[in-house]
């Protein structure tokens, strides 16, 4: 092999890991991360931060709905219905 082939090799695995470093940029993860053994990618974990954060809102959501479908199918007064809305603005 000659000096300009393996100038031309390294150069074109310099440009595929650097590529390779871009994509895992984008997807918001470590470009690093592949080293450590055992750990997956933190921008490809299906129970990440956010993910919990909107289970927990949608459970939330649930529950709120729950409430307001018992309000409005019940046959109350008009004043415990003032009250149970007030509660949910809590």
């Amino acid at each position: 092999m000659s000096f300009f082939s393996t100038v031309v090799a390294l150069a074109a695995i310099g440009a595929f890991v650097w590529l390779r470093s871009l994509k895992y940029q984008a997807m918001g993860a470590d470009p690093r991360a592949f080293l450590k053994r055992g750990k997956g990618m933190p921008g490809l974990d299906p129970t990440s931060a956010r993910e919990k954060e909107l289970e927990r809102q949608v459970q939330e959501l649930h529950k709120r709905i729950a409430v307001l479908e018992r309000i409005a199918t019940d046959e109350r007064k008009g004043s415990q219905l003032a009250r149970e809305i007030e509660a949910l603005r809590d």
